[in-house]
């Protein structure tokens, strides 16, 4: 993998001034809340399946469809139907703050404070995304907070990233995205945004991008912004 530095003293290009991060898989796992309403329908439909909960986290990134008819399995009746009761169960079903991957709380918090702004690109429905902030705590983090919407499409078309870029006063070149899947990577290196990669996320078994750095733990991501970011500011 190619290391990829934010802010590489004595460059012409500006310094990190906002960060992107993708929402699930990223800052909260959701898969366990996922598994919770999936359960519930298939039970409640009289199957005895289960959901394997390794298996179903490559589910997280495939699209709503894809995830609801994969993981119902014989119990999936219409699918698009399915999916929209799904949508609503989550809705109404509290994001515990336990979601959030280690770290993630603190980390948005120090780069806050450092002056760098925030934002969400998700494909995860912007009611759900507006929820999850709210119930895990991070919404007052993000000054966009872009999910899926009618007439976007899902990444990795460019849609939703032209979204949030089109709400924030940084150029491309001045960002950053965060994410965990091949589809993150897709659209940030078409946007020609530096990309970095959580490796826990829902990414495909020893996938790993072409460009980017990958990072195992969300606060050592973080250090690495800002260390970059400082050295940069004192150049």
């Amino acid at each position: 993998m190619r290391d990829q530095r934010l802010s590489p003293v004595g460059s012409d290009s500006p310094s990190i001034s906002h960060v992107i991060f993708d929402l699930d898989g990223t800052l909260v796992d959701s898969c366990a809340v996922c598994i919770d309403i999936l359960s519930e329908i298939i039970t409640e439909r009289g199957s005895v399946q289960s959901i394997d909960p390794i298996g179903a986290r490559t589910y997280m990134s495939r699209g709503g469809l894809d995830m609801v008819s994969g993981l119902l399995g014989d119990a999936c009746g219409d699918p698009a139907e399915d999916l929209a009761e799904f949508r609503a169960r989550y809705q109404v079903r509290q994001t515990p703050v336990e979601t959030l991957f280690p770290g993630v709380s603190d980390g948005l918090a120090r780069l806050r404070d450092a002056g760098l702004t925030l934002s969400i690109c998700s494909n995860k429905p912007q009611i759900l995304c507006e929820k999850v902030l709210e119930d895990t705590g991070l919404a007052h983090h993000f000054t966009v907070v872009i999910g899926g919407q009618h007439g976007m499409r899902p990444k990795p078309a460019p849609d939703l990233l032209h979204a949030v870029l089109s709400h924030v006063d940084h150029p491309p070149e001045a960002c950053l995205f965060v994410g965990d899947s091949e589809l993150d990577h897709a659209v940030a290196v078409a946007a020609n945004i530096p990309f970095h990669f959580m490796t826990y996320g829902y990414a495909e078994p020893g996938w790993a991008p072409e460009q980017g750095v990958a990072f195992h733990c969300f606060q050592t991501m973080v250090n690495a912004i800002l260390a970059c970011t400082s050295t940069s500011t004192h150049a």
